[in-house]
């Protein structure tokens, strides 16, 4: 499994200097991981770099990589799980959480979505999201 860290999470977690590797074979594997703030709260922002799915979790108490493992991973799992896609992890990422990497981000496309939904989830979590959507009523 890859994680490629923003440059400000690295500094956060103190993973290193950190690489530039290839795309994982297992595209379900590869994950780009951005750490932002919303009113002196930190977050972090999980984009899988070939589907770009992304969840948001919260920053507080990740200080080290061990943690910061475990909150990845935790958290992903149970984002799929709440999607309906217990299947994908346990199939698809759990095989590949044995070994863990880091790495610079890599994809330019997966960055610039990370800044574009790192402001839509810090519109979010701020309350200052106006939505546009309506959710339907089951009748």
């Amino acid at each position: 499994m890859i994680f490629q860290l923003s440059q400000k999470l690295n500094s956060k977690i103190k993973v290193g200097a950190l690489q530039t590797l290839p795309l994982a074979e297992n595209p379900f594997a590869d994950w780009s991981v951005h750490l932002f703030g919303v009113d002196r709260t930190q977050f972090t922002l999980f984009s899988n770099a070939k589907s770009l799915y992304s969840i948001v979790l919260p920053g507080k108490g990740i200080t080290n990589v061990n943690l910061f493992i475990q909150q990845a991973l935790r958290g992903i799992k149970d984002s799929l799980e709440a999607d309906c896609m217990d299947s994908v992890y346990d199939q698809s990422i759990a095989p590949d959480t044995e070994t863990v990497h880091f790495a610079k981000a890599l994809n330019r496309s997966v960055t610039g979505s990370n800044y574009e939904l790192t402001f839509h989830a810090t519109l979010k979590l701020s309350g200052k999201e106006h939505s546009f959507i309506t959710k339907c009523s089951s009748a």
